[in-house]
């Protein structure tokens, strides 16, 4: 049989603006999966509320520093899927992700998250 010389392919629409932005962030054992969303500021980690999840001041600030440097700290509603590791390695892989996410949502931020040490993971 022969083929038509000119089959319809159908065209796929790119969306310029997807819903979220998605940044996988590792911390020895610890690995967080870190979608961010235009919003209000509001966290989740594993379908529990950010402060009820991270109780500890200094793990809640360790995790959304990146924003902090940014001064982005109530534009993004995030969405956090994180296992492995403690409390800490948590906190941190999700600083990782987070900073991966947001270097999705805009290159130009590599360069500030990269000197603060945001995207280099610790393997240890």
């Amino acid at each position: 049989m022969k083929e038509p010389k000119n089959p319809k392919i159908p065209k796929v629409k790119i969306h310029p603006h997807p819903k979220y932005f998605e940044g996988v962030g590792r911390r020895k054992t610890a690995v967080a999966r870190v979608r961010i969303s235009n919003g209000k500021g509001q966290a989740v980690v594993n379908d529990r509320d950010f402060d009820s999840y991270f109780q500890l001041p200094e793990l809640k600030e360790a995790a959304l520093l990146p924003l902090g440097t940014l001064k982005l700290d109530n534009r993004f509603d995030l969405s956090v899927k994180v296992s492995g590791g403690g409390k800490r390695s948590q906190a941190e892989s999700i600083r990782h992700g987070l900073a991966r996410a947001l270097v999705q949502f805009n290159d130009d931020f590599k360069k500030r998250l990269r000197s603060a040490g945001f995207l280099t993971r610790d393997p240890r």
